[in-house]
């Protein structure tokens, strides 16, 4: 019999490539369903997204949970808000399709949708990433 700690990490991995191929196919599901390509330009947001994370979040080397602040990570704060800030842009970028009526309601919450499962998996690995004992 296997020990359930030791399955956990692949498990985790397991679960989480599952939520990303789910919210990759909810992306192209959008566009392909209604036949219309524009929604793929929040492809472009999803490589975007992290890179401000990327270069100002490792600041202290081994700290890079979302979560928690201190005075000295200005560099860390300023890389969290343009994350967010680019984040924002992968929800409006549909939305301001829609509103245009470039795409049609339908693509719209296909893209929503895989917005939601694309950050909801960035955020499950982030939380067990930043977790004292580490399982990637």
């Amino acid at each position: 019999m296997h020990n359930p700690v030791s399955l956990l990490p692949s498990l985790l991995i397991l679960v989480l490539a599952l939520m990303f191929s789910t919210g990759v196919l909810l992306q192209l599901l959008g566009c392909v369903l209604w036949s219309n390509w524009w929604p793929m330009l929040t492809g472009i947001m999803y490589i975007l997204v992290p890179m401000p994370y990327i270069f100002f979040g490792s600041a202290q080397g081994d700290s890079y949970s979302l979560y928690g602040s201190n005075l000295e990570s200005g560099w860390m704060d300023a890389g969290k808000f343009l994350t967010g800030f680019s984040a924002v842009g992968s929800i409006a970028i549909p939305a301001v399709l829609a509103h245009a009526s470039v795409i049609t309601t339908g693509a719209l919450v296909m893209e929503l949708a895989a917005a939601a499962m694309l950050g909801a998996t960035c955020v499950v690995y982030d939380y067990y990433n930043s977790k004292e004992t580490t399982y990637f």
